[in-house]
């Protein structure tokens, strides 16, 4: 757990101390005070709808010892008044920037490698496997869940200490900018980049402004570094030629220094053979043979060897509510609910496809958000899939994806095997009547649309009937 004194917090993220702290030492940061460390400080972020400053009394209560809450000195006069006199007070009209240079301070402690990761798609995933293939290997550290923006990668670098070897930052973004803010602060040695999608377009509005912003990452690693890049990626020369760092590239079409051959699914997942040896992952999907690579070349930058890491692969397990299979009775459930974007929409959709053995293939699509103008067009390209996969029922929630009902029609799906629901509560209420047993079922959407609802009903409905 991160340690530093008063004058260290003053020193690094200029904030002015109205009361030193009655113990020398904090341990800890927290920005929430149901999750707050015995000794820590307590960062008052505040939001459209909410003033960290007014839970300055219960983070002293619940043991902080010391909170940075914001405004001038002499604005938070009375408040310094009002807090127990151990407990010390620091002011800043910018508590978010406390956060990220107390976190930048603390990575400067650090003498281990840091490796960044981002891209359109697959950055939690490729996180978590590369924690699993090291973990035995190494003490790692890696952002929890999806802690990706400019509070959630301090928090990441807060959890690392001096016995730790190897720590693993997921970067996010939805504006220009925020990836160099987040080098900036973790500093990584080594990144992974994906790929490059249509994600995020009303802030990045375009494919290439996704490139150039993710391309940040490649552009701040040193050359002792180095950097994932995606070969199957029309953007890799791009990417390539932003970083001095070493790249490694990494391929499903023979085209990368780490290529993936003769892939094949199966009951158990995915089977492919990667310079001479056979692997085989429980990941299904092409994209998480993608995802399995990059981790993997990013194994070899950190010097470690395929065979080192090669044994692990067979104990992955995927994210929760990415491509989570569920089985209820004799009802199949895919839940990918964790969030939606149109690659990773078509790799669901391709996954679930190549799924056999089922009664229907049903997909569940809700809306896909922050596509900006190209939203139509992009849902659109969707629906043109699922007609192409030839999926027996196409059940979609939101106005967004009347586009893609558009094109499951033009592509030449039967209309009866397309629902349209314009809201999450429309489809909870008539979506089990249209499901039969032996069914496999994907429910993949924006989480902002809030499908998992739909899967927690049809969890409930069986524990409730113990069959359908």
């Amino acid at each position: 757990m991160i340690r530093f004194t008063g004058a260290e917090l003053v020193a690094c993220a200029g904030v002015a101390e109205l009361r030193a702290p009655a113990a020398p030492a904090l341990t800890g940061v927290s920005t929430d005070t149901r999750a707050l460390p015995e000794g820590a400080l307590f960062v008052a972020l505040s939001g459209p709808n909410f003033d960290g400053n007014s839970f300055a009394m219960e983070a002293a209560r619940r043991g902080a010892r010391a909170v940075c809450l914001r405004g001038t000195p002499e604005e938070l006069a009375p408040r310094v008044a009002e807090l127990p006199v151990e407990v010390g007070v620091y002011a800043s009209i910018d508590p978010r920037r406390v956060l990220s240079d107390l976190a930048s301070f603390h990575r400067s402690r650090l003498a281990i490698p840091v490796v960044g990761i981002t891209g359109s798609c697959g950055k939690t995933t490729t996180k978590n496997i590369l924690l699993e293939l090291l973990a035995p290997l190494r003490r790692v550290v890696a952002s929890p869940n999806s802690f990706n923006n400019d509070i959630g990668v301090p928090h990441t670098l807060f959890l690392a200490d001096e016995e730790t070897e190897v720590l693993v930052v997921e970067m996010g973004t939805n504006h220009p900018g925020e990836i160099a803010a987040l080098c900036r602060t973790a500093r990584p040695e080594g990144g992974i980049i994906t790929n490059i999608g249509a994600s995020h377009l009303e802030g990045l509005l375009s494919e290439e402004g996704v490139a150039t912003e993710k391309g940040e990452l490649a552009a701040c690693l040193p050359s002792r570094g180095f950097c994932v890049l995606n070969a199957d990626c029309r953007f890799m020369p791009r990417l390539a030629a932003m970083t001095g760092a070493r790249v490694l590239t990494f391929s499903v079409d023979g085209a990368g220094d780490l290529d993936a051959r003769n892939v094949w699914f199966h009951a158990g997942g995915t089977t492919f053979e990667l310079r001479g040896r056979e692997v085989t992952s429980p990941l299904l999907g092409l994209h998480n043979v993608q995802n399995l690579l990059a981790a993997l070349a990013a194994c070899e930058g950190l010097g470690f060897a395929l065979d080192d890491v090669l044994p692990q692969v067979s104990r992955l397990s995927g994210g929760r509510r990415r491509l989570e299979l569920k089985q209820l009775g004799a009802l199949a459930v895919f839940d990918d609910t964790y969030n939606a974007n149109p690659e990773s929409a078509k790799a669901s959709v391709r996954v679930l496809a190549g799924m056999h053995g089922y009664g229907r293939r049903v997909l569940v699509l809700g809306d896909m958000l922050e596509l900006g103008e190209r939203a139509a067009e992009l849902h659109h390209a969707v629906g043109e899939l699922v007609a192409k996969c030839e999926l027996d029922l196409c059940l979609l929630v939101g106005e967004l994806t009347r586009a893609t009902a558009a094109g499951a029609l033009e592509g030449g799906l039967a209309r009866e095997a397309i629902v349209h629901w314009t809201g999450v509560e429309d489809a909870r209420r008539e979506l089990p009547a249209l499901l039969r047993d032996g069914d496999l079922v994907l429910v993949k959407g924006s989480r902002r649309v809030g499908l998992e609802r739909l899967v927690a009903d049809l969890e409930a409905r069986y524990a409730r009937e113990g069959v359908r």
